[in-house]
């Protein structure tokens, strides 16, 4: 496991150099707060950090539901039965094994590691909602890469850590822009219009440091963020001019 630490932030990567799979532990005044719990052997890396810190941690939260973030959940609330588990009302469903959809949503598939129903045992303490606050953290909906993904925003220093709604391993992309030295998380995006969005609404918080799920950690990401969403437009609009055109029945 590699440990990285930047202002607030710790990042915990396990196998760094062929997939890395990140998980965060961010400082506050009670404890630690844990974002995303990782794969299923990573428990015992995310305790054994978090007593090097010397801080317990006290929340975890999870920005969605896919497997490569939730693997060690069951583990970790075993471990600490006190801290509450957070995740978005929406991805909730996800972690439950619901794969069904709003009727205001998108009608396209959920895709990724979506665990079967009954598969986790730990049940959400806190569901977040746009806006919310977990400690020193801002929690802010940007569904795309799933229908409840979230980010959160620390709001002492502007580190932004952004789960899948970004990635930065195989170059800086919006989530669903495939990058063919790490095409995964595009290939787990669940509506690209709505990463799209998402990713304007966290380049207008200007943050100081950009955390996602799977690459290192970018600080001052504004340029690469601009570049990033800039490429995404052009490919959606490529795509959607590529679409057969059905002519109107005016019959």
């Amino acid at each position: 496991m590699r440990v990285i630490h930047e202002k607030t932030v710790w990042q915990l990567t396990w196998m760094p150099r062929i997939f890395p799979v990140n998980a965060y532990l961010v400082e506050e005044e009670d404890g630690l707060t844990l974002i995303d719990a990782a794969l299923p052997y990573s428990a015992k890396g995310i305790l054994e950090e978090a007593a090097r810190i010397g801080k317990p941690i006290v929340r975890i939260v999870l920005t969605h539901a896919h497997s490569d973030h939730i693997g060690a959940v069951d583990a970790l609330k075993r471990a600490l039965p006190a801290a509450k588990l957070h995740i978005s009302a929406r991805d909730a469903r996800l972690l439950a094994g619901d794969r069904s959809l709003d009727a205001h949503e998108p009608s396209t598939t959920i895709q990724g590691g979506v665990p079967k129903p009954g598969k986790i045992a730990a049940e959400p303490d806190v569901l977040l909602r746009d806006g919310d606050r977990v400690g020193s953290l801002l929690a802010i909906a940007t569904p795309g890469h799933t229908p409840g993904s979230m980010s959160f925003l620390d709001t002492r220093n502007d580190a932004l850590i952004a789960g899948d709604a970004m990635q930065t391993r195989g170059g800086v992309a919006v989530s669903g822009q495939l990058k063919p030295w790490f095409p995964f998380p595009a290939m787990a995006t669940w509506n690209k219009e709505e990463a799209l969005a998402s990713a304007r609404k966290l380049q207008a918080l200007k943050p100081s440091l950009l955390a996602v799920g799977h690459g290192r950690m970018l600080s001052d990401p504004s340029q690469a963020l601009d570049r990033a969403i800039a490429e995404a437009e052009q490919a959606i609009i490529k795509q959607r001019s590529a679409q057969p055109h059905v002519p109107e029945n005016r019959s």
